[in-house]
């Protein structure tokens, strides 16, 4: 597969992309807290504005990259990603960029992202044999780890050390580099082929819809991804306000802080090439799902800006980021392995839209909690919430998956 020159061009584009967003989720909010001194709620308002895209576009986006090529689609959205926040950085050098604007390029960036993860996931299926889709994850979801190890503390660094606009630019960057790795995989896509009179968009999607719903091990991912995004949405909005103004860790620190989640996640993805077919899929979702949210429980004890805080932090988000990584991986099998080839991008669009398209209103009520009760008791409570989402699944079938997932049924054929 590592032969394979349009593979490589794949995964070279989708980790830079993978950066250049890593990197954005912490500049923009550093951007609005230490330089704009956004409060609370204005913070838990940049943050849903990012992330409404999820909710309004996911389903819309797996309809649409079920029938398009994924190559041109991620092109498209590389190129306006790195226009907006290009537009974003000169503005703010020029000292214009506003919490309104700094609104909207958020949220154009977070819609050109759900276009982009729908499609580079979508996209795998099609490049690569299915025998080697465990390795082609893999590799995909070992260079998200390596962003989420560089982005933040790149991010941080720049907005710390040098300016907002800066950091900006350079997220900017990444995304002009994913543009001209992608543009240049030769390989035709096989896309399915369209009926004569293909049904409405409404149609296909009412399709991916039930699918999921009809599926016991999807429809608990779907509840569980629910359940933790909107928590995590809200623990990481107070997270964002408790680091630099209750416990007065520089935005550098803030950075290192969160990066310590891609070490752990490269770890995480290497457990999940070995623990689900020795234990089971079902026992390691449930208990790494419950270890990896519960260490959050231990952030609202800490105190002051001290080394011993900054080594407290680093382990809570190595341990988040180890178990978080492999319930993704975990979850992902268990999803690619359920759905037909013709489903993909609907099953995946419509997982990501019921998901995380929580984390909006978790943003808005992790703002309105850390104003109206503070951050240390508002961290306390958003964590414990997080505890849901393994219960969701220690109460489902999808805890008794076996070492051997089910495979999809090839007979169904969707309508494209």
């Amino acid at each position: 597969m590592w032969r394979d020159r349009d593979f490589r061009r794949l995964w070279v584009g989708q980790t830079v992309s993978q950066l250049g967003e890593q990197a954005s989720l912490v500049v923009l909010p550093l951007f609005a807290v230490l330089t704009l001194h956004a409060g609370a709620g204005q913070l838990g308002v940049l943050r849903a504005v990012g992330q409404a895209p999820i909710l309004l576009l996911s389903l819309f986006v797996g309809a649409w990259v079920d029938r398009w090529r994924t190559r041109t689609l991620m092109v498209v959205t590389d190129a306006g990603r790195a226009l907006a926040l290009g537009a974003a950085a000169v503005v703010g050098l020029l000292g214009g960029l506003g919490l309104p604007a700094l609104f909207v390029v958020a949220f154009v960036v977070g819609a050109l992202s759900v276009c982009f993860d729908v499609a580079y996931q979508a996209s795998l299926v099609r490049l690569v044999r299915r025998d080697q889709l465990v390795g082609g994850n893999s590799a995909l979801e070992g260079s998200r780890s390596a962003a989420q190890i560089g982005g933040p503390a790149l991010g941080g660094a720049l907005v710390s050390v040098l300016s907002a606009p800066v950091a900006v630019a350079c997220s900017a960057v990444f995304f002009a580099l994913s543009f001209l790795s992608i543009r240049r995989i030769g390989r035709r896509e096989s896309v399915p082929e369209r009926p004569e009179r293909p049904p409405r968009v409404w149609q296909r999607i009412r399709e991916g819809l039930r699918f999921v719903a009809g599926d016991t091990s999807l429809r608990t991912v779907c509840l569980a991804s629910a359940a933790f995004q909107f928590f995590f949405a809200a623990v990481m909005t107070v997270y964002l306000l408790f680091l630099p103004r209750d416990l007065h860790l520089s935005g550098a620190a803030v950075g290192l802080a969160l990066a310590a989640t891609g070490p752990g996640a490269l770890l995480g993805s290497l457990l999940a090439a070995r623990l689900p077919s020795r234990f089971g899929h079902g026992a390691v979702l449930v208990s790494a799902a419950a270890l990896g949210d519960g260490v959050f429980l231990f952030v609202p004890t800490l105190h002051g800006p001290s080394a011993a805080t900054v080594c407290a932090l680093l382990a809570v988000n190595f341990v988040f980021g180890t178990f978080g990584q492999l319930v993704n991986v975990t979850v992902m099998a268990v999803r690619q392995t359920a759905t037909p080839a013709g489903l993909q991008g609907r099953v995946a669009a419509t997982i990501n839209c019921v998901g995380m398209g929580m984390t909006p209103l978790g943003s808005l009520l992790g703002g309105f909690l850390a104003q109206a009760w503070g951050t240390r008791p508002s961290l306390l409570v958003t964590a414990v919430g997080m505890l849901l989402s393994p219960v969701l699944m220690a109460l489902s079938p999808l805890a008794r998956l076996g070492r051997t997932l089910p495979a999809a049924d090839p007979d169904q054929a969707p309508c494209l």
